[in-house]
């Protein structure tokens, strides 16, 4: 039996978005779901940020749980640059828990800081996104 694994996805991996092909032929169950943290504006994709300032603020990133595969796990670990713990990683791949189930949690890949980025202020990347491309 394969072991699934829980992923919590923000910005490009999400269904209809341009890196959703990375993950779509691992994911075994979809669900919707949000976690502490805030969203920055990377140009053609976002970041979450889980630091002082969206603890402070109470930020929300909305999203959507996946399962997968440890084939779709590398897969996206192989998209967001992360090769390891106490690598030289772009995004690090932390442990979470949804926001308002306790009872799910996973991995998600975010950043320390916002290096530089702009602020999203929307919870939900494609609404911004949305907005952005009008």
């Amino acid at each position: 039996m394969t072991k699934l694994i829980s992923v919590f996805i923000y910005g490009t991996l999400l269904p209809g978005h341009s890196n959703h092909h990375v993950v779509s032929s691992f994911v075994h169950t979809y669900s919707t779901g949000q976690i502490s943290g805030r969203l920055v504006d990377c140009g053609a994709y976002p970041a979450a940020v889980r630091d002082a300032l969206a603890s402070q603020r109470n930020s929300i990133i909305r999203g959507q749980w996946i399962t997968v595969d440890r084939a779709g796990l590398a897969s996206m670990d192989a998209l967001e640059e992360f090769y390891g713990i106490e690598e030289q990683n772009d995004y690090e791949r932390v442990w979470v828990t949804d926001a308002q189930k306790d009872n799910v949690s996973g991995w998600v890949y975010v950043w320390g800081t916002s290096r530089g980025c702009l602020p999203i202020e929307e919870e939900y990347w494609p609404d911004f996104l949305a907005r952005k491309i009008q």
